[in-house]
This record gives structure tokens, C-alpha cells and sequence, in this order.
């Protein structure tokens, strides 16, 4: 059975220096503590608000390391990117914006050639805009014919406020695909103020942005298929 470790604290209250110097002030003054306290080793940090009247410290008693209790180990899950091979994959473009979401396309194709991924496992579905990416990836992840779903858009930013609206969309659309299919699905849609910075992430000084969520996707699918699947 695993043990938890304590660390102990002392908690002392001290006035600044403003504050009248009463009998009662200067006993807290005297740094005793007015409060002993015990928390699990595994509490990363402690947090406290000063007050205006008051300052807070918390002194931390001297202990070695050799005191404390040894934990079990904590198993740790995590996706591969050595290789893709036999894993399938569906990549949902919006055909608005074509400019920026094929050069998208070529980057994520690119990096899954790079990790073995063959082209028979590779399917391209074409919607008209971001808006609809996340009903057709919805239907594509609960389909169980793919380990991992990349969305692929781009939404620029125009004078009215239609931007907003279609990337919450987009955004949330994606995000439900994934929770309701139970696939991965992989957020690879730019959200730019202009063309120009949408250009700098499909190959420009921002990389490609594409080729990111492709690595993304080949992660999560490995995640899924050999990680949390066995334990289900």
C-alpha cells in the first residue's frame, strides 16, 4: 500500500512596520508560530493572499531528504512518433481559402509520407468551409474506420464580425467531433488578421502549421490505439 509523505510548516503572522506597536502585536512580532500544519509531500505550492493589515509568512522546517517516505512509481501514458505505419487517417480541408488550406494539405501529406504512412491510409475529404468541418469529422470519427481525424481551415479576418462567428464554430465544431466520435480529432484551422501571417504558417518564417498538426494527429493516434485502448 503506498504511503503519503508530510511535509510540516509553521505559519507566523508579522505586522509592518506601520502599525502601532501594541502588546498584542508584539507578541506576534516574536515569530513563534501561532499555527503547525502537515500537507502530503505532493503538494507542489502554497498560495496565500497579504492582507492590508497583516503580512504572512510560511517558513518551511529544515528536514533531509532521507526523512521523507518513497512513493510508488506513477505510470506514465504517452503517444509514439516513430513511426505511423497501419495507422489510417482522414483529413477534413475547407475548400474556402484554397490558397492557404492546400499548401495545409501538402504539409500534413509531406509528414505523414515522412513517418510511413501509406496513401491507401490516407483519406482527403473536401467541405466548403471551416463551418463544416466539425459535422463531417464527427461522422468520420465515429465511422472507426480511422485512428485520427485532422481538420484543416483557414479564417481570416474581415470587417465585420462573421470572423468570430465562424471560428467559434470551427473551433467548438472540432472539439465536440473528438468527444462525441471518441477519435481524435486534430484542430489544424489558422485564425489570422491578415493573408500575410496566414501565408507565414503554410511554409513562411512560421513553418507550416499543417505539417504541425499532422505530427499531432500521428501522436494521438498512437496515444489511442496502444496506450488507452488496452485499458478499456
Amino acid at each position: 500500500m503506498a504511503t503519503t509523505a508530510f511535509v510540516e510548516f509553521s505559519v507566523v503572522v508579522r505586522p509592518q512596520s506601520n502599525f502601532v506597536n501594541t502588546p498584542y502585536l508584539q507578541q506576534l512580532h516574536s515569530h513563534r508560530p501561532f499555527l503547525s500544519l502537515s500537507i502530503p509531500k505532493s503538494t507542489a505550492a502554497l498560495s496565500f493572499t497579504q492582507s492590508q493589515d497583516f503580512g504572512c509568512a510560511i517558513e518551511r522546517q529544515q528536514c533531509d531528504r532521507g526523512d521523507f517516505v518513497q512513493t510508488s512509481a506513477v505510470r506514465e501514458l504517452a503517444g509514439s512518433l516513430i513511426s505511423a505505419q497501419g495507422h489510417r487517417f482522414a483529413i477534413v480541408v475547407a475548400r474556402f481559402n484554397d490558397l492557404i488550406t492546400k499548401k495545409l494539405l501538402e504539409g500534413a501529406l509531406n509528414t505523414f509520407k515522412s513517418y510511413s504512412v501509406r496513401e491507401d491510409d490516407i483519406d482527403v475529404v473536401w467541405v466548403p468551409g471551416s463551418f463544416e468541418i466539425g459535422v463531417v469529422a464527427q461522422q468520420l470519427g465515429k465511422s472507426r474506420k480511422y485512428q485520427s481525424i485532422l481538420c484543416i481551415g483557414a479564417v481570416i479576418r474581415g470587417d465585420t464580425s462573421h470572423y468570430d462567428a465562424v471560428v467559434n464554430a470551427a473551433t467548438s465544431g472540432v472539439l465536440s467531433a473528438g468527444l462525441n466520435s471518441g477519435t481524435p480529432c486534430i484542430f489544424g484551422v489558422l485564425t489570422c488578421d491578415t493573408l500575410e501571417q496566414a501565408f507565414d504558417r503554410v511554409g513562411g518564417k512560421a513553418g507550416n502549421k499543417g505539417a504541425e498538426a499532422a505530427l499531432t494527429a500521428i501522436e494521438m493516434a498512437s496515444l489511442f490505439e496502444h496506450r488507452l485502448k488496452p485499458l478499456q
